[in-house]
């Protein structure tokens, strides 16, 4: 953060937007992973 505020914890919104992006990015990655092994498995 470029500003300083004194409570360090960020607001419900931006924690839920980041659980939410990190879901995914988990769901993409596990996607890719098994896209690969059945595309060299054929």
């Amino acid at each position: 953060m470029l500003w300083s505020d004194p409570e360090n914890k960020p607001p419900k919104e931006l924690r839920d937007a980041q659980d939410m992006m990190r879901r995914a990015g988990l769901l993409l990655a596990l996607a890719m992973v098994v896209a690969m092994v059945v595309l060299g498995t054929r």
